[in-house]
């Protein structure tokens, strides 16, 4: 990845970023590293995170600053809370970025009760814990920016992914409302709507056919890379954005000016025909 950002600026602040291990968290991770940071990486396998950290070590050499990891479930407020004191060692924590996420497709209809509520929290927890525990160490030394990554689900209607835009849509307005209350204590909160971005969960949707339908819905005429997610993590975690909170940056080719692909053969493909004409002739899916 190239540098793009201003060397120093960053430099001797504490950052957390959560879900660091691979994809948007370990692109975020590597520029804040490369611009000064002493950043420590959470998320849950230790082995992938040990040699995530190994392989950030020339980032942090170049930026003259410190890669730390510690295993976390960020579903788990105990976990959570020990990664934020790992990486405000010293009492100080300037940075938090929350990865975090996830969505299926499933027709609304089929969901089964518990699992569409679990969904939801799988979006909604880990950014919640992170703020929470984060934003605790930021008022007591003095104030920091907070980076939630949302995405344009929580925007715009995408069919078969009522739970994942519940989700988003929640963290989204949890997010203004964060800023609301924690801007006279000097923490800012933000969040980054990714567009399609490749990453390991969503590799089967940069093949054809599904590719070139999003394709067909963008202005910019490809899909995102980490790295596109990254710039705006580092740019609303540092200096150059200290008059902005309560915003969600839109980072997605403008797929958001236009509308969500039809992908109602994946969806049935993935659903099961069994699960699918059941919905439609109005039973319960089983």
């Amino acid at each position: 990845m190239s540098d793009t950002t201003s060397k120093g600026a960053l430099a001797g602040q504490r950052a957390l970023v959560v879900g660091a291990s691979s994809g948007i968290g370990r692109a975020s991770a590597e520029l804040l590293l490369l611009d000064g940071a002493q950043v420590t990486l959470a998320a849950r396998t230790a082995s992938t995170l040990r040699e995530t950290a190994e392989s950030l070590a020339e980032a942090a050499k170049r930026g003259g600053g410190r890669v730390d990891w510690i295993a976390c479930d960020a579903a788990r407020p105990d976990e959570v809370r020990r990664a934020v004191e790992r990486a405000a060692q010293g009492g100080r924590l300037d940075i938090a970025v929350a990865i975090p996420g996830g969505g299926n497709y499933c027709p609304i209809l089929a969901y089964d009760d518990e699992r569409f509520a679990e969904e939801v929290a799988q979006n909604v927890r880990p950014q919640f814990l992170v703020l929470k525990y984060a934003g605790l160490a930021m008022v007591r030394s003095g104030g920091g920016s907070i980076v939630a990554i949302s995405s344009t689900a929580a925007v715009m209607s995408s069919p078969y992914l009522s739970a994942y835009c519940a989700g988003k849509a929640a963290v989204d307005q949890m997010v203004r409302v964060a800023a609301d209350e924690l801007g006279e204590l000097r923490v800012r909160v933000n969040a980054v709507r990714p567009g399609l971005t490749r990453t390991a969960a969503t590799g089967g949707l940069f093949e054809p056919p599904y590719f070139e339908r999003f394709l067909a819905e963008q202005p910019l005429q490809h899909g995102g890379e980490a790295q596109d997610i990254a710039r705006a993590v580092r740019f609303l975690a540092g200096p150059e954005s200290s008059w902005i909170t309560g915003q969600c940056l839109t980072v997605d080719g403008g797929h958001t000016i236009r509308k969500f692909p039809d992908l109602t053969d994946l969806a049935r493909r993935i659903a099961g025909e069994s699960v699918w004409n059941a919905v439609r002739r109005g039973e319960i899916a089983r």
